[in-house]
C-alpha cells in the first residue's frame, strides 16, 4: 500500500484467499484491506496515538439516516455525555479532496451536529470546527488535544 501523510503506525495483517486483510483496533476484526480502508486505519491510529481520543469513544463505519436516506459515516468520535465530537470522512489517497466531499461530510452532520470534520485521503488532511449559529465550518490546522 502506498505511503500516507501520518507518523508509521504498527498494523496487523492477514490474507486469506489472494485476498488482503488490516486488523481494525475499533471493530476487532479483520477487514478487506482497500485504499480507502488503509486511509481510515492510518486515521484511527492517529486518533488513538495522536490525540490520545479513548478507543471506547470511536466509532466506524455506521449507516445514519440522512434527508430519509441511508447512509454510513466512516469515523465518529463521542464525548462522554454522548454528544458527537467528531465525523471523518475517509477517501483513498487517489480520490481528490474537493468541495463535493466537503458537502458530503456537511450533509452528515445535519443529522449528527459535530463540532469537528475530518476530512482525508491519506495524503491531504483538512480540520474544521463547526460555527452552526452561522452554518459555517472554520478550518483548523489540527484537531483539539481534548474531546470538550
Amino acid at each position: 500500500m502506498q505511503n500516507l501523510n501520518f507518523p508509521n503506525y504498527s498494523f496487523r495483517f492477514k490474507n486469506s484467499e489472494n485476498k488482503h486483510y488490516i486488523f481494525d483496533e475499533i471493530r476487532k476484526k479483520f477487514i478487506l484491506l482497500t485504499p480507502e480502508e488503509w486511509v481510515r486505519q492510518h486515521v484511527i491510529h492517529f486518533l488513538l496515538h495522536e490525540k490520545h481520543y479513548p478507543k471506547s469513544h470511536i466509532n466506524v463505519e455506521k449507516v445514519v439516516a440522512v434527508n430519509g436516506m441511508k447512509k454510513r459515516y466512516d469515523l465518529v468520535v463521542f464525548r462522554a455525555d454522548g454528544s458527537i465530537f467528531l465525523i471523518v470522512e475517509c477517501k483513498a489517497p487517489s480520490v481528490s479532496i474537493t468541495q463535493d466531499t466537503f458537502d458530503q461530510i456537511a450533509r452528515y452532520n445535519f443529522t449528527l451536529q459535530a463540532s469537528y470534520l475530518m476530512v482525508t485521503n491519506g495524503l491531504n488532511h483538512y480540520f474544521c470546527q463547526m460555527d452552526f449559529e452561522n452554518q459555517k465550518y472554520i478550518f483548523l490546522h489540527e484537531l483539539p488535544e481534548n474531546l470538550n
